[in-house]
């Protein structure tokens, strides 16, 4: 054998030799550093692969027909078969080389191997399959195995390793799914974003008998990790120079020839890893140092929906988990954590056997669930009740399947976090909570007290490493430390490896890496020692543990705000339409429900309709991924939602109002009777509602105020001043405003009441006037209305609308406007739009009630569009100057309100050039302000005293056709006497959300209902909301005679409130107690008795707090609740 010196070698001789030479004719030994640390490249692939360390990565490779026989059945169209039924169909004969697709589409192989039987003697044989894409491997009997990740991307994973017996047998069978698409999807140029290609096709590139040289692939991982330490620890330390001359050295004794040499190689990898440190496997991690500062755990992050539907998230899902539990029984250090519980539970209705797999691993310790939500949801955009549920069903899936709950919420690539979360997570019984999207910003801190609006605080850990998809390589061990932005107060990082986004997890090399991370750092403090075997949870114990409960570590106050993906909370319009409306929904369902089953009083065997309920929770809830606006499945669940809510409410009225109809209804023309309607918001109110007026309802004249111009519409004017429950018909009342409108001249409009007048000239708003106070609240020059903006992110077409776009504008004008109704309930306008291949439709309207029945309540001006959209990459807006200046503007958030700078002052303050509200924004000043309402809209901005809201987006990437077509939507402008803390800005708000159910009744003779008082009604405090009424998580709606009631309501204003809630006497309550989300009772609360025989429970709350509220029913002859002993009861006096 050839004998290879080198300048640096070592070389051992007897002592006497030692002794320094006299004379010296050598050239030294000096080299040039760089240039070796680049020789390492060519040691493995590439232009040296015919004689470098790849020529022997694999002893034998086979693809003939003799050893390998494919059969192949392609499923019909986009279908997605299950296992049983692929196995049904006819197969016919494939081969390596093949093409299948198009996108999208699902290719079944069966598999038949026959081994050589002289491969027994090799410790390891594999099938390699790579068809391009992603596919799954099945057992005979439909157990999935494993995942496959195809191409050449660090993702990929096409090995398969044969089961001992199999080998010894000779024979192999087994099944694999193919699916066309990569991990990201189909992306047709290349580009993640791009529009998918969904006519892309796939080779089929290996389908080959393996025996793997595995002294060679460790030597692989060796040479890799050895790399690593070299490009990421400084230069001229220790060990970054003994890595580099060990490595260097392993090339050079490396000889392709000598099978000997890759052990001798090996060995000298152990001056870096230790003696015999590969004969330890997992027990590596037991030497070293006593408590590491970086914490490994597996995760794979599959985004619910992103660039892919529903369908394949499902197939990602059973691929990567899959995967995991494969990997846990060869390298027993290995823990995976993973949310989302309506994964796993795709994973149970799908992929039984594989779910009870994931079982038995969590029973292990193995595998984590993590999150305690329905899906990593998006935290800015659901409501408030709609985060609490993704809690409650996550945590409940999690405790009846796997008997634990969750303990650390787990929301690492959401846009934002809103300051209500805190509260939240703790009151679903969760105590931590990760993320890691704010790496996007210059945030400040990686462990901290996370305090959200209400001073509830959760101890976050925001990961260094600075990603949730990290490869478990030296730079992210090493940045996980040197990267923490709190070394001061704790020193303790997060890594969570695996690849993501798409799926797929953790992989073999990536624990083979940490194996020799690990055994680096037993012997060099120059790499910080990271530690496998536990779970997050864990590492948030030890974290409470060492900041002594959080007393060590910094505060962060209120939400967290991501400078990036700006642009979701508009794009897809329709979706956030059907979010928004879909949540309004599903709380007057439950509403009506929970009355329609504890009163019962046409239809007895009325049952609350649990599971349906939550079924259309479960859609939405699903919906509300952070990327589940993309795709058309969002669509199709919503409508669902949509058809199976109005389906529950009409099934409730059958019970409460028997003998109604709908004005939706197709027999309501022909029907008679009496017009009412049910008001859910617990507010009392006026409000104005349309009334069709052909056939046999032309009777119905009598009960509206005023008509349209044909007569075949009417407005009647609904009164429910006493709070919740039913809204009957009256005549104009004396405190009305009745409206006017004026033209002044050709293009000159006054809409006008008492209170406010809003002018439209020359196609512009040009004055909106407070009557009263004789105050404009528009700056002399300047004009509101429709404005268009240039929209041309740098990346993200449809995630992000950058801070340049508002450089570029172009102020729209209302044209061919002309009256549409002339009062006196209502006055309204009509204009028309026309912007390139856009039209645009709106109806101005003023109406004569007060936005809300609070005193000196102003109306508000109600603009409802239809628009035919055909821009590209522009921005429509709505806006307003206004004559009011403050530093903040506020906008509503779940359980509260938000504040933001209206100014430019710092970069932080800047970036807030768009933001995420609910159902308001609101300028105001001392005295006054002005709020923008909505019903469907989210994205607002306050820039200065010009205040806007976003409506509509025209992006082009991922969807070429996002927001093409017809939409409707509407938005308000309400100006309040008083600053937003004095105003009814909130109260408008949630009215205007939440329109009165209107029926037709037939007979209001026998019907209860008309005459039972509200169930529940608030007095004492007006910032306190009930927000949810429905039944309790754990009645048995087949049992009539253990019900309970929960009531969910908030601190709206950010202040402290004493509310007396008075539940109406027809309610048998035996038992009120105070809970958390899941309804665990923390308190009984004392009951007093009112004179009306009605019963009183007093809550205290503060700022932005969240209760929620049990109410335990009983029969007529129930026990009396827990009572304080009063000498005199007051009879209490309310709205």
């Amino acid at each position: 054998m050839a004998q290879y010196h080198h300048g640096h070698s070592h070389h051992h001789h007897h002592l006497e030799s030692l002794s320094y030479p006299k004379e010296n004719y050598g050239a030294g030994a000096k080299w040039i550093k760089h240039l070796t640390q680049n020789r390492l490249g060519t040691f493995n692939g590439g232009h040296f692969s015919d004689v470098n360390l790849s020529s022997v990565l694999y002893i034998h490779r086979i693809d003939n027909q003799e050893h390998v026989k494919l059969e192949v059945w392609s499923a019909p169209g986009l279908t997605k078969p299950s296992f049983e039924e692929a196995m049904k169909q006819k197969f016919r004969p494939a081969r390596k080389g093949e093409n299948f697709g198009p996108s999208w589409t699902n290719h079944w192989f069966k598999v038949s191997l026959t081994i050589p039987t002289y491969w027994e003697q090799y410790e390891q044989v594999q099938f390699e399959f790579d068809p391009d894409c992603e596919a799954m491997i099945f057992t005979t009997d439909g157990t999935p195995l494993q995942g496959i990740t195809g191409g050449w991307g660090g993702d990929r994973r096409v090995e398969y390793i044969i089961p001992r017996e199999a080998v010894k047998a000779g024979k192999h069978e087994f099944v694999i799914e193919s699916s066309c698409n990569g991990m990201f999807g189909v992306p047709w140029n290349g580009d993640t974003i791009a529009p998918p290609d969904m006519n892309r096709f796939f080779g089929l590139r290996s389908a080959d008998l393996v025996v793997l040289n595995l002294d060679a692939w460790h030597l692989l991982w060796d040479f890799q990790t050895l790399r690593e330490i070299t490009d990421n620890i400084p230069g001229n330390t220790a060990l970054q120079n003994k890595a580099l001359t060990v490595a260097n050295e392993i090339m050079n004794v490396f000889d392709k020839g000598d099978v000997g040499s890759i052990n001798h190689a090996r060995k000298l990898a152990e001056e870096v890893f230790g003696e015999d440190w590969d004969k330890k496997g997992d027990k590596i991690y037991e030497e070293g140092a006593k408590k590491a500062q970086v914490w490994g755990i597996g995760h794979c992050h599959i985004d619910t929906a992103w660039l892919w539907p529903y369908r394949v998230t499902q197939q990602k899902v059973a691929r990567s988990w899959s995967t995991q539990v494969d990997l846990m029984e060869r390298y027993p250090e290995h823990r995976f954590t993973c949310s989302q519980a309506q994964q796993y539970k795709w994973l149970e209705q799908l992929y039984p056997p594989l779910f009870e797999r994931v079982k038995e691993k969590i029973k292990e310790g193995k595998f984590h669930p993590v999150g305690g939500s329905w899906v990593e949801n998006d935290s800015n955009m659901p409501s408030g009740e709609a985060l609490a549920r993704q809690f409650i069903l996550g945590q409940r899936y999690f405790e009846s399947r796997f008997g634990v709950r969750c303990k650390t919420a787990w929301l690492p690539d959401s846009f934002g976090l809103t300051g209500a979360l805190p509260q939240l997570i703790r009151l679903a019984d969760m105590d931590y909570f990760f993320t890691q999207k704010l790496s996007c910003n210059n945030f400040p801190h990686s462990t901290f007290n996370w305090v959200g609006i209400d001073g509830t605080q959760v101890l976050c850990h925001m990961t260094p490493v600075d990603t949730y998809t990290a490869q478990a390589t030296v730079g992210d061990v090493k940045k996980g430390v040197e990267n923490h932005k709190n070394l001061e107060s704790s020193g303790t990082s997060l890594l969570v490896f695996g690849n993501g986004d798409g799926g797929g997890g953790p992989l073999a090399k990536m624990l083979e890496n940490l194996r020799r991370i690990r055994a680096t750092s037993n012997h060099s403090r120059d790499i910080p020692p990271v530690n496998m075997g536990h779970s997050v949870d864990e590492f948030f114990d030890v974290l409470a543990e060492d900041s002594n409960a959080g007393a060590k570590l910094p505060n962060w106050s209120g939400e967290l705000y991501l400078e990036f993906h700006r642009g979701t909370y508009t794009s897809h319009g329709s979706i956030k339409k059907g979010n928004r409306k879909s949540e309004i929904l599903l709380r007057d369902v439950e509403i009506l429900a929970s009355f329609a089953s504890l009163f019962r009083f046409h239809k007895t065997d009325y049952v609350y309709p649990n599971v349906r309920i939550n079924d259309c929770w479960e859609k939405v809830l699903l919906n509300q991924c952070e990327y589940g606006m993309v795709y058309d499945d969002a669509e199709k669940l919503y409508a669902e939602v949509r058809k199976e809510g109005e389906a529950l409410i009409e099934e409730a009225f059958k019970a409460i109002f028997p003998s109604s109809v709908s004005l939706t209804d197709p027999s309501f023309k022909k029907k008679t009777g009496t017009i009412v309607g049910y008001n859910t918001t617990f507010f009392p109110r006026r409000d104005i509602v349309e009334i069709p007026l052909t056939g046999a309802a032309s009777k119905l004249r009598s009960q509206v105020v005023q008509s349209s111009k044909d007569g075949s519409v009417g407005l009647a004017l609904m009164d429910c001043t006493a709070g919740g429950g039913v809204a009957f018909g009256t005549g104009m009342y004396a405190d009305c405003k009745p409206v006017s409108v004026t033209r002044v001249t050709v293009d000159h409009f006054v809409l006008k009441n008492s209170s406010v007048q809003l002018t439209i000239a020359d196609g512009r708003i040009s004055s909106l006037y407070d009557v009263a106070l004789e105050r404009e609240l528009i700056p002399t020059c300047e004009t509101g209305g429709l404005v268009i903006f240039d929209d041309r992110p740098n990346y993200w077409d449809a995630w992000d609308v950058e801070i340049h776009h508002l450089e570029k504008f172009k102020k729209l004008k209302f044209e061919n406007v002309s009256i549409a109704a002339e009062g006196p309930l209502r006055a309204s306008l009509k204009a028309n739009v026309k912007y390139g291949q856009s039209d645009i439709s709106v109806l101005i309207s003023l109406d004569a009630i007060p936005a809300s029945l609070k005193k000196n309540s102003r109306s508000f001006f109600r603009f409802d569009a239809q628009v035919d959209w055909h821009q590209r990459h522009e921005f429509l807006k709505f806006e307003l100057p206004l004559n009011i200046k403050n530093d903040y503007a506020t906008y509503e958030t779940q359980f509260g309100h938000v504040q933001r700078p209206t100014h430019k002052n710092t970069t932080w303050d800047m970036a807030k050039f768009e933001v995420c509200g609910h159902k308001y924004a609101d300028l105001s000043e001392y005295g006054y302000g002005v709020a923008i309402l909505s019903e469907s809209k989210y994205g607002f901005s306050c820039r200065g005293n010009v205040l806007r809201i976003s409506l509509l987006r025209a992006a082009t990437a991922p969807d070429a056709e996002q927001d093409q077509g017809k939409h409707e939507f509407s938005w308000a402008v309400m100006p309040h006497q008083g600053s937003f803390l004095e105003s009814d800005v909130p109260i408008a708000a949630i009215i205007f959300n939440s329109p009165l159910h209107v029926r037709l009744l037939e007979d209001i003779k026998d019907v209860p209902l008309l005459k039972t008082k509200p169930a529940f009604l608030l007095e004492g405090a007006p910032n306190v909301f009930l927000e949810t009424v429905k039944r309790g998580l754990d009645d048995n709606f087949e049992k009539h005679d253990a019900s309970t009631i929960v009531l969910r309501l908030y601190e709206a204003y950010g202040g402290h409130g004493s509310v007396k809630l008075k539940l109406a006497d027809h309610l048998s309550v035996v038992k009120v107690l105070v809970t958390n989300l899941l309804e665990d009772e923390l308190e009984e609360l004392s009951v007093y008795q009112a004179e009306d025989s009605s019963s009183i429970v007093k809550l205290n709350f503060h700022g932005f707090e969240v209760k929620t509220i049990k109410l335990v029913l009983g029969g007529p002859k129930s026990a009396v609740p827990k009572r304080e002993s009063w000498v005199t009861v007051e009879k209490p006096s309310f709205i």
